[in-house]
Formats: structure tokens, sequence, C-alpha cells
């Protein structure tokens, strides 16, 4: 006889109430399905049920399969409505009377149904929607009043999807109501860093630091202003005269000035007049801008030498600036203390497009510290010199920086210079203008120009090389060119290359090792120029090799200590022994004995 077997079908009926709270995932706007794939829907029926369906990849943002199922309708009826309706206000719409691309909204397009059209809708052009998600697998019939679709996402898994009718993702945010007494309350509440306004003062800070500008007043205009460092911009190194000065920011600068008329610019251009450059105040600290009035709070600028006013003579310009040297005393936040000038001149020719290079140099040194120490300039290593710090050198009894040719505008050698750095190897080159008749004193002149001015006469050891010990120091050995014997009276034997060898070595300990410089020397290039006086320029090079000469010592050694290895069965007698001596001879200490004088033979020639 047969049983009968029932199989129990469970189905899952997924309701959704109305004020139900379910996890949503909520779909952009422009991503949500259109609503050809949701199908039409009857504003007054409640739909009964919805077939099992698969969406294209198009209608679920993030879900993507590779081929799209056809849909069809699953909600019957016979009025059709857009699920989306378009909103009120169309933020998108921003040509009036023109159709704006993908602006689902715009009433200009003229579509009924625009996601039809345009490949996306626009943030905001379109109410927004919320979908609730499972696995297929769990449903079997949907009850749910509101539309749903199976999707297929880009694993292969099918989820369906209940499109949730949630009102509050469309309302709008209520503005609150500010008048004149939530103002404050609400800009202080809910604002954040902005700009401050122009007309709001500020205090001034109680001292300088490190870098700040430093103020200066004038007086006779009653004007503040700051202490201004001019520096070059540009390819042909224009002065910007409104580059400010850093407070402890010792540093020099240089720049070219350029006049189309000489004549009227040598007496009426205030950057050639050196009264400019002292005819103010500096204050003592930031907060004297408040009181002008007291003077406890201005440092007048004191002239170290006279400086003459500049001149038109003739065809000359004279006591043009070409150099101003600030020496400024400081006393950590009791601000400045003493401000110092001095300057150099020079005379130039009236000639159309004329040029000058000016120098600008800025020290500043601490109350306590003596002017002396200051001018000897900073090391460039302590003992050792350190790679990318200038190659300290001494002309008679001042040290400074080896230089290099640099080029100006046009590619003419330049007043400036390159400073060789340590342990950078470097070449430069110029046009040199030949403006010297007699051939030795061409000479003397082109090997100026390649070594500078003032001639190196010895190089520092160390990075820390005092001037006053002779002894940190080292000659430069020169090879200059010899001299040929030459029949042509038009012709000049100049120098045009200065090749700078440095060697140099790592001493000391292997852990911290010091560089120093064993020896340098300049070798100079030389070549003969026929009909010297008709050449116009020349080109000059210089170059700087270092080359490291450093020996590193054998790696210490020590004793080597000896490894005792014995047979396994070196003590095999000793045991023996021992044990017979126990068992006839109770108290015999004869074979520790042996045993022991053994060890102390071993020990004693192992301390050998």
């Amino acid at each position: 006889m047969c049983t009968p077997q029932f199989l129990m079908l469970p189905v899952f009926v997924l309701m959704l109430p109305k004020g139900a709270r379910p996890q949503s995932s909520f779909f952009p706007s422009g991503a949500v399905p259109t609503p050809s794939v949701l199908g039409p829907v009857t504003p007054d029926e409640t739909p009964q049920s919805s077939s099992v369906e698969t969406a294209t990849p198009q209608d679920v943002p993030g879900i993507f399969t590779v081929d799209p199922t056809p849909l069809t309708p699953s909600m019957p009826g016979n009025k059709t409505t857009d699920l989306f309706p378009v909103l009120p206000i169309c933020i998108c719409d921003l040509t009036p009377g023109a159709c704006d691309l993908n602006c689902c909204c715009d009433r200009d397009c003229y579509l009924l149904h625009p996601r039809t059209v345009f490949s996306f809708c626009l943030p905001g052009s379109v109410r927004s929607s919320s979908w609730v998600c499972v696995d297929n697998s769990l449903i079997f019939r949907s009850n749910s009043p509101f539309p749903s679709r199976v999707f297929t996402d880009s694993n292969g898994i099918r989820q369906f999807c209940v499109l949730v009718n949630n009102s509050k993702l469309n309302y709008f945010q209520k503005l609150q109501k500010v008048n004149t007494t939530n103002f404050q309350a609400l800009a202080a509440e809910f604002g954040g860093e902005s700009f401050s306004s122009a007309l709001q003062t500020q205090l001034p800070p109680p001292f300088y630091r490190a870098g700040d500008p430093i103020l200066t007043y004038f007086p006779k205009w009653s004007v503040i202003s700051l202490l201004r460092q001019p520096a070059g911009v540009g390819a042909g190194g224009l002065c910007a005269k409104s580059n400010p000065a850093g407070f402890l920011e010792s540093k020099s600068t240089t720049c070219t000035r350029f006049f189309k008329n000489l004549a009227s610019s040598c007496t009426l251009d205030p950057a050639l007049d050196a009264a400019s450059y002292y005819n103010f105040t500096v204050l003592k600290i930031p907060r004297g801008m408040t009181d002008l009035q007291n003077i406890k709070f201005q440092v007048p600028v004191t002239l170290v030498s006279q400086a003459s006013p500049p001149l038109l003579v003739g065809n000359t310009c004279q006591n043009a600036v070409s150099q101003v040297i600030y020496d400024i005393e400081t006393n950590g936040t009791f601000g400045i203390q003493k401000v110092s000038v001095s300057f150099g001149q020079t005379s130039l020719t009236v000639k159309p497009d004329i040029s000058l290079q000016q120098e600008f140099i800025i020290h500043f040194r601490a109350s306590q510290q003596s002017i002396s120490t200051t001018l000897t300039g900073p090391r460039s290593g302590n003992p050792g010199y350190i790679v990318g710090k200038p190659l300290l050198v001494l002309s008679g009894d001042t040290s400074h920086s080896m230089t290099l040719l640099q080029s100006q505008g046009y590619g003419t050698c330049s007043v400036k210079r390159h400073e060789v750095q340590f342990g950078v190897n470097a070449i430069s080159g110029c046009k040199f203008r030949l403006m010297e008749a007699d051939c030795s004193r061409l000479q003397q002149e082109i090997y100026q120009t390649l070594h500078g001015k003032p001639t190196p006469e010895h190089v520092a050891i160390f990075g820390n090389a005092d001037p006053a010990q002779k002894g940190g120091w080292t000659r430069i050995l020169n090879r200059s060119c010899n001299v040929l014997a030459m029949n042509c009276t038009s012709c000049c034997f100049i120098p045009v290359s200065l090749e700078i060898q440095v060697l140099w070595a790592y001493v000391g300990l292997q852990s911290n090792p010091q560089a120093q410089v064993s020896g340098t020397r300049f070798l100079y290039q030389c070549k003969t120029i026929q009909d010297y006086q008709q050449v116009t320029e020349v080109h000059l090079t210089t170059l700087v090799n270092f080359v490291d000469i450093t020996q590193k010592p054998e790696p210490p050694r020590g004793q080597p200590k000896i490894d005792w290895k014995l047979p396994f069965d070196f003590f095999f007698p000793f045991k023996v022994a021992f044990s017979r001596g126990v068992d006839s001879q109770k108290g015999s200490v004869s074979p520790i004995l042996i045993l022991c004088l053994f060890l102390l033979g071993v020990f004693n020639l192992e301390t050998m």
C-alpha cells in the first residue's frame, strides 16, 4: 500500500506597511529605473502581485550584467503615470527658451518621458527614490503595494527590489527666520574660517619673529613702510625693489638696473642716491607703530662712512650707489637695538641703455656679539666640509667663497658670480668684451675675471677654518700659461679657460668621517688671438672638479681564539680508572688528582 507523500512548498510573503522603516538603499536620481522599466501603475488601484522579471543594467546603479533581459510591464492599468514626476522647481533649467541637456525637468524640452531620450537625469531634476532589496530566492510571491522589480547584479545574483514611497526625500528644507536678534548667533554657530574684514583692526605683535618684515617710519611724510632688500627677478635679474628684508635673515642679493636716460636719472632716481637708504627710522618692535610719537620705539639709521650724493659731471654720473650693507643689532624679544649702513659707490658713463649692478647685504648680530665675528661669515662645516656648502678661500686676511663665472643678459660676463659648492662639479662661461688695448693689461684683466676679485691665495682645509690661524689653510697651486715667443706684433696670448682641481678626502673615525681639502690647483688654458685690437669679445670658461682621494684603512682584526675540540671518548680511561678505584680502594683520590692536573695544564696552555 502506497502512502501518499505531500510536498510542502514554502511561501514567503513580503508585506511593507505604510509606517514601516525598511533598510533602504537610495539610488541617485539620475540612475534609478526608467518609467518604461518599472511599468505603468494605476494611481487609484493597488497592484495585486508582480511576477518575477529581470531589469537591465542601466536600471540599477552599481549592478551590471552582460546580457540584459527585456522587460515587460508587471503592473497593468488603464492610466499610466510617471513614477518619477518632475519637480516644481527646475534647478538645471539655465537656458530660457531652450532645452538643457539631461535636465529632465526642463519644460522647454517638451518630452513626456525624458529618460527615454537623455542618458541620465541631472541631480535635482527628478524626485529621489528609495529601494529595498533582498535575495530573489527568498521571494515566491510579492503582495507589496509598491512597484517591484528583479535586478541582476554583476555576479549574476538576482535581487528582488521594492520601490518605497518615502515622501520625506522630496520635502524642501525650511529656512530659519533671520533678524537682528539671532543674526550674530546663527553666524557664530554655523560659520567657519573666513577672510577678516579690512576695516577690522588688529594689534601688531609685541616683538619681531624670524622672517617677519621689518617696519620703518618716514617722519617727514608720516608714513610706515618696510625695510627693502631689492632682489633680481627674471632672466635679466632686474631689480624688484618691493622685496622685504626678513628679521634675522642675513643674506645678500644682487640685481641689475637699466637706465634709458642716465643724464636725468643720475640725480633724480632714488636708487642711485645713498640718502634714500637711510632717511628713515626703524621700529624697534612692531608694537611701536601704535605710538609713532614715542621716540624710544624708533631706531635711527647711522652712517658708517660719509656717502656723497650723485653728481653729473660732464658725461659721467659720479657717486652712484653700487653696494648697500646694513648691519642690524638685535636683542631677542626686545627688538632691534642699532642699525648702521655703509655704501659702495661708482661712476657711470652716460650712454643709452646703460646698466648698473647693485648688491644689497644685510647682517644680523646679537647685542653681545662683536662685529668682527659676524664679518667672518658662516662656516661650511664643523669641522669637516658639508657637501653643498661654499668652498672657503683666503685673500690676504679676508675669508670668502670661491666663485665661478656667471653670465647676464646677452651672455656677457656679470659682476655677480656663482659660488663653488664643496663636492659639486660645475662649469660656467660667458662672453668677455675686450676693452683694453694693451696686451699685458688685457691678460691681467682676464686672469682676474676668471678667478674673481680678490685673487684667492689659500683654501680652507676644514669648513670651520679661522682666517687668523694660517695653519688651517693650504696654498693654491697656480699653473699659468707659458708665454711663447711670437714674431706677431698684433697677436696676444690670453687665458680663455680656468679649471679648478680640488683634492679632498675623509679623515677621522669611520663612524663619523670629516671631509677635508688636501690640495687645490688652478689650471689655465690659453690661446693666441691675432689682431686682438679688432676683436670685440672672447668666450671664457671656468669649471671645478672635486676628486675624492680617500684611502680607507684595513678593518681591524683581533687575536685568534683557541677553539678546543676533544674526541667524544677522551675521558673514557679516566672514567674506567675512577670506577675501578671506587670499587677496590675507596677513598683513593689518585684518579681525581690526575684529572685535575690535566685540566690545569690545558688552561695554562690556553692563557699563554
